[in-house]
């Protein structure tokens, strides 16, 4: 019986120690580390959270870019810091649902690897065209496409990157023949686009949506279940009878696996706090992104059920880095 309650006793005295820790952080700096080069959705969003981060907590949280590997180098750094919530990680449905299932030996687990703390956005692809291209239409695009296959090019920022494999998603339901011409980052893939070299593009909003607007680029398509509320005249493919191409590209906060359960609480209630402020959302927004927080749960069946559906995606069009 004194066994039992020394047991308990030391249980208790581990809890209490935990959340007494959770309570305290953070008492130093954090490393929020983003797996691309400066500049983009995801390094907009990281730094706005950082700097609403530091204000809150009276703690720097200093912007650490890793690119490489399309978030590979990134997951690298994380999965090499200690499990105590001062390292922080924004991925993307590239980094966590795409990237992983193109290796034959992947170099992270997104599901076991990470623990989530919350979605912090949303963001659709769209179809982008060139408006040199004689199709104003998605229904005209194919035609197009099937007309001339293997005629047609279209950008991503690179393989294994969701713009590459949305296409890839496209091509396959569709039945098209369209060549994939992969480039170092969206800003190299948008100056060829806008130069004519390649004739489309399936793109995050935030890369071309200013272009869009004045009519250097054109905007076929939504890749998601509702019209964009920045292109209300742009029609989603499931409208048009292919509700199969829905690509949504997502963002959010993970830390590695092991970090005490309280601390990813704090860091998902705050973080889900500073991206619901109305100018954090309106600054979004005008960028094409909406705001979409969750528990911690519901990120991580998010991420599983996303990896799952793109790993599928890439099997079928045969894509792999090694």
């Amino acid at each position: 019986m004194k066994a039992v309650l020394s047991i308990l006793l030391f249980m208790a005295g581990i809890g209490t120690f935990h959340a007494a820790g959770a309570q305290a952080y953070p008492t130093k700096a954090i490393r929020f580390v983003v797996p691309f080069s400066p500049g983009g959705g995801t390094d907009l969003q990281a730094r706005t959270i950082a700097q609403e981060l530091h204000e809150a907590w009276r703690q720097p949280v200093v912007v650490d870019h890793r690119p490489g590997g399309t978030g590979a180098v990134g997951s690298g750094v994380v999965l090499q810091s200690p499990a105590d919530g001062y390292t922080i990680f924004i991925v993307t449905s590239s980094t966590h649902a795409i990237s992983p299932n193109l290796y034959r030996e992947p170099p992270y687990n997104p599901v076991k690897d990470f623990a989530a703390v919350t979605q912090t956005a949303t963001a659709p692809e769209l179809v982008i065209a060139h408006p040199s291209l004689p199709v104003r239409s998605i229904k005209e695009l194919i035609a197009l496409a099937k007309a001339q296959p293997g005629k047609l090019n279209f950008a991503s920022p690179g393989t294994g990157s969701i713009g590459h494999m949305t296409g890839e998603l496209f091509k396959l339901v569709a039945g098209l023949k369209i060549v994939h011409v992969p480039y170092k980052g969206s800003g190299a893939a948008v100056r060829e686009l806008l130069g004519g070299q390649v004739e489309l593009m399936f793109s995050a909003p935030g890369a071309v949506i200013e272009h869009v607007r004045v009519g250097r680029l054109r905007a076929l398509g939504v890749l998601a279940g509702k019209r964009m509320p920045l292109l209300k005249n742009i029609p989603t493919l499931a409208e048009l009878g292919y509700p199969q191409i829905d690509a949504s590209n997502w963002y959010g906060i993970l830390v590695r696996t092991g970090t005490p359960t309280a601390i990813i609480n704090k860091l998902g209630q705050e973080i889900g706090r500073i991206v619901q402020q109305p100018e954090v959302k309106k600054l979004l927004l005008r960028q094409g992104y909406t705001v979409q927080t969750s528990t911690p749960e519901q990120f991580a069946e998010h991420v599983r059920k996303e990896f799952e559906k793109w790993g599928k995606v890439v099997r079928e069009s045969g894509t792999k880095l090694k």
